[in-house]
């Protein structure tokens, strides 16, 4: 957190009115409600698309008001849709805590995370903010239509780079390109600008995934083991995909039947990752990770040398270089 602290540094005073602002925006007068919120705003993690809506917009040169709602509306979107994960993913722990459905079941679960929605899209029209209601809805209808080509994908075991771009680019890339067009965009600035921070933030959320879906593979823990999480669910991640690409038939065959026969235990597991290993996977998505946050680095240096932009450019670094 260290590192993170030097890179909040030029918008402190703002992330803080944040934090107080959407503590706010939650509050209920229903008991149960305001336990369950103070149990999640515990969970609140890093904050890292907040901080990417107010580096933007201090680039920029303006943090309004709006700006404020935009940061607010996409943490409470963000929010729900982790706490929906959990329930769809059967998941009971987040942030080495227990789940919102882990303590208070789906039902509720389900309720808060769209208790959350409401909660941002009234945020919204309430400030009449209704060009960042668009740009945040956009976001919404792209994750979900990301989510569900996954899982179409994931049944068929058939998914080339191309439908691994256009999942990972609807899943994640949206949302923070929403951090970093909703910034631009309550910052007064022209078509022109927004746009261009909608394709910063697109190019920063794929280099995002990317090292989401290396973590895959990576040696962790006492035992020195790959997770194997994205496998284990069958999902097909860019290294996988480069490698079965470069294979041949009978390999590509062999590798398939291991994933779609039964569950993965460790021992597949580790087979598939050799395999990946082997095939130069692993290379080639650093390589593509590293294309992405390059264009993004490029976008930002077209703007003037400013704090913000220096931030702005330790955040992409450290969303490469993190170890979780």
């Amino acid at each position: 957190m260290g590192k993170l602290k030097e890179i909040r540094r030029p918008v402190e005073e703002e992330m803080k009115e944040f934090q107080k602002r959407f503590k706010a925006s939650v509050h209920s007068d229903v008991s149960l409600l305001n336990i369950i919120t103070s149990y999640t705003l515990r969970q609140k993690g890093k904050q890292v698309r907040p901080l990417f809506v107010f580096l933007t917009a201090k680039m920029l040169g303006n943090i309004t008001e709006s700006t404020y709602t935009a940061a607010s509306l996409i943490e409470l979107l963000h929010t729900a849709t982790l706490i929906h994960d959990d329930v769809v993913d059967e998941s009971y722990e987040r942030r080495s805590m227990f789940s919102i459905n882990a303590l208070w079941k789906s039902k509720t679960s389900v309720l808060l995370g769209d208790y959350f929605l409401s909660r941002g899209l009234l945020l919204a029209v309430e400030n009449n903010d209704h060009d960042l209601l668009s740009i945040v809805s956009d976001s919404m209808k792209e994750m979900v239509e990301g989510e569900l080509l996954q899982l179409q994908k994931t049944r068929s075991l058939n998914i080339t780079i191309d439908d691994y771009y256009e999942v990972i680019r609807k899943k994640t890339a949206t949302l923070i390109a929403s951090c970093t067009s909703g910034a631009a965009k309550s910052s007064g600035v022209s078509r022109e600008v927004i746009d261009h921070m909608h394709e910063l933030g697109t190019n920063i959320g794929i280099a995002f995934q990317i090292k989401d879906d290396l973590f895959d593979y990576q040696e962790r823990g006492v035992i020195g083991k790959p997770t194997g999480n994205d496998l284990r669910e069958k999902k097909f991640t860019l290294p996988l995909i480069y490698s079965l690409d470069n294979s041949d038939k009978k390999e590509k065959k062999n590798i398939i039947r291991l994933i779609s026969n039964g569950s993965m235990d460790n021992k597949k597991i580790d087979h598939i990752v050799k395999f990946v290993k082997s095939k130069g996977g692993l290379e080639y998505a650093k390589e593509k990770m590293l294309e992405y946050k390059k264009n993004a680095d490029n976008i930002l240096h077209e703007y003037p040398e400013s704090d913000a932009r220096q931030s702005l450019l330790d955040l992409l670094q450290f969303t490469i270089d993190r170890s979780k």
